[in-house]
């Protein structure tokens, strides 16, 4: 079905979500915070994974600096922006099912943030980052100075954020902030064969492990060890982990799907 500026559709197991505002750079507006809120909002439950692409040659070139330009009292516009889209990035951490995002072209601004709130990037081999809030006399919204700091280290994050710099897609992936780096042209179908990769897997098993990778760096080894305790335990008592334990007893492929 079409929700424009998003466009949602069901891949099997996949729920599609694609930004479908080329002409814009998939510029962040009230309109683009509120379709791709009510897009993830609105996932089908039988659905095992997000997939979130772009259309067009840049996948999020941030806010929509022109409508800030043109507000009455850009202060409240601004902040208002920031509240929705900061939804969309908290909707994103909280996913229910692991979310692959395929980045492509131009990611600036709010979209590094929406990048870093997703599972695992797959990033064409062209793509640049910037954050690119200084060039507006702008701080960091969407998660962006969280996501920076947490892949290149607070040093490397305030180098490339205070001086406007620009990170290509090999150096995304030496730091940690891009998983996969492919060629431009199999950007697509690579991000769509990992999702349905993932699909096939323990769903649930890798929402509670993304649990406990994203908190790692915010928690003493002794919390950790605590929260790996119990979400394992609660792994073992999944019909996930369940079937996992019979399939290898019984020497064969496990059906997580079936897992219920």
């Amino acid at each position: 079905m079409t929700d424009r500026p998003v466009r949602t559709a069901v891949d099997g197991d996949v729920w599609r979500v694609t930004l479908d505002s080329p002409g814009t750079g998939n510029a962040v507006d009230p309109a683009m915070a509120a379709a791709l809120g009510r897009a993830l909002r609105t996932r089908p439950p039988d659905t095992r994974a997000v997939l979130l692409l772009a259309e067009g040659e840049r996948f999020c070139v941030g806010g929509d600096v022109r409508g800030f330009a043109a507000a009455d009292d850009p202060g409240a516009a601004v902040g208002r922006l920031a509240a929705d889209w900061h939804e969309v990035v908290r909707a994103l951490l909280a996913a229910p099912v692991p979310v692959v995002a395929g980045v492509h072209g131009a990611v600036a601004g709010a979209g590094v943030g929406l990048m870093g709130a997703c599972d695992v990037v797959v990033c064409a081999r062209s793509t640049r980052i910037r954050p690119a809030y200084g060039a507006i006399g702008f701080s960091p919204d969407g998660g962006t100075s969280w996501t920076l700091a947490h892949a290149l280290g607070p040093a490397r994050a305030l180098d490339l954020v205070l001086t406007n710099g620009t990170l290509d897609a090999a150096e995304a992936h030496a730091c940690g902030l891009v998983a996969r780096v492919v060629a431009d042209d199999d950007l697509r179908d690579a991000a769509v064969a990992l999702a349905h990769t993932l699909v096939a897997g323990p769903v649930r098993a890798m929402v509670r492990t993304r649990a406990l990778v994203r908190g790692a760096a915010v928690r003493t080894l002794e919390e950790h060890l605590n929260d790996e305790a119990r979400l394992i335990a609660e792994s073992a008592g999944d019909p996930e982990g369940r079937e996992g334990v019979r399939a290898f007893v019984e020497k064969r492929p496990p059906d997580f799907r079936g897992a219920r």
